[in-house]
């Protein structure tokens, strides 16, 4: 029995995971893996068509189907806490050296409809969007997207409408509003950059490379939500890294106590 196109996409994985194929490396041509895995031309097309979907391949013109070199990756370490510096707040070691490549976009605009009901807006209601470029400021490098969204009715007229906001940033800002002392909770999810997006932190146009998203949802004591930033990175460059504790009923085996594990 001929081999599925999934069959066949997941040998040929297994083989550039396990080195058979390292970056750089070209894939047999087309007719070969027809008569390697007893397929037609249409199945081993859809699997090579998955790989690419998957970002381990790319179609080179006059080359044929090269492995893609994987960038290694950095991680971004979330411990949980927010730190402080001379500059203000800020939410992992990692990104604490970089800064903003260019001055922040500010325009009024409407809540994503996703983070409507978060910020305890109505769909259509207008918050300030704030957008900033982060990266490495001795290289130019973007390395990250953060956008800010912060009700209007809240924002409107103050400094947190300003390209400078001033010492501390919008958070100092909250703060000397009234809103403080900030607290702070944050979501981790991935979706697919827009072309903007692709284009804002160099990702690669042949392949799909997925974003990693950061939502920090920041309130005040009461919970009042005061803004939500959306953080986006490569997640070819970057993975989400934090240290794990144990809780008190997590006591060590030799303790006599201990269940089995899971």
């Amino acid at each position: 029995m001929a081999a599925s196109y999934r069959e066949i996409a997941a040998d040929l994985r297994q083989k550039i995971a396990e080195g058979q194929y390292r970056p750089g490396d070209k894939l047999p041509m087309l007719t070969e893996l027809q008569e390697q895995y007893g397929a037609g031309y249409q199945t081993v097309r859809s699997a090579i068509a998955l790989l690419e979907q998957e970002g381990l391949v790319v179609a080179i013109r006059r080359r044929g189907t090269i492995v893609r070199e994987r960038p290694e990756k950095m991680r971004v370490t979330r411990s949980r806490e927010v730190f402080r510096d001379e500059i203000g707040y800020y939410f992992d070691p990692t990104a604490q050296p970089w800064k903003a490549l260019q001055p922040p976009t500010i325009n009024w605009g409407v809540v994503p409809i996703d983070l409507a009901g978060l910020m305890g807006l109505e769909p259509g209601a207008e918050v300030l969007v704030r957008d900033r470029v982060m990266g490495d400021p001795e290289t130019g490098t973007p390395m990250q997207l953060a956008t800010s969204y912060l009700p209007a009715d809240m924002a409107r007229g103050s400094r947190l409408a300003e390209a400078d906001t001033g010492p501390g940033g919008i958070y100092d800002r909250l703060e000397e509003m009234g809103h403080g002392p900030l607290e702070w909770r944050e979501t981790v999810s991935a979706r697919m950059p827009s072309p903007e997006e692709s284009e804002a932190l160099g990702l690669p146009t042949d392949v799909g490379v997925p974003l990693l998203r950061v939502l920090r949802v920041t309130a005040s004591p009461t919970g009042q939500v005061v803004e939500v930033n959306d953080t986006r990175m490569s997640s070819e460059l970057f993975e989400i890294g934090y240290s794990i504790s144990r809780h008190p009923s997590a006591r060590p085996a030799h303790d006599g106590n201990a269940e089995d594990g899971h």
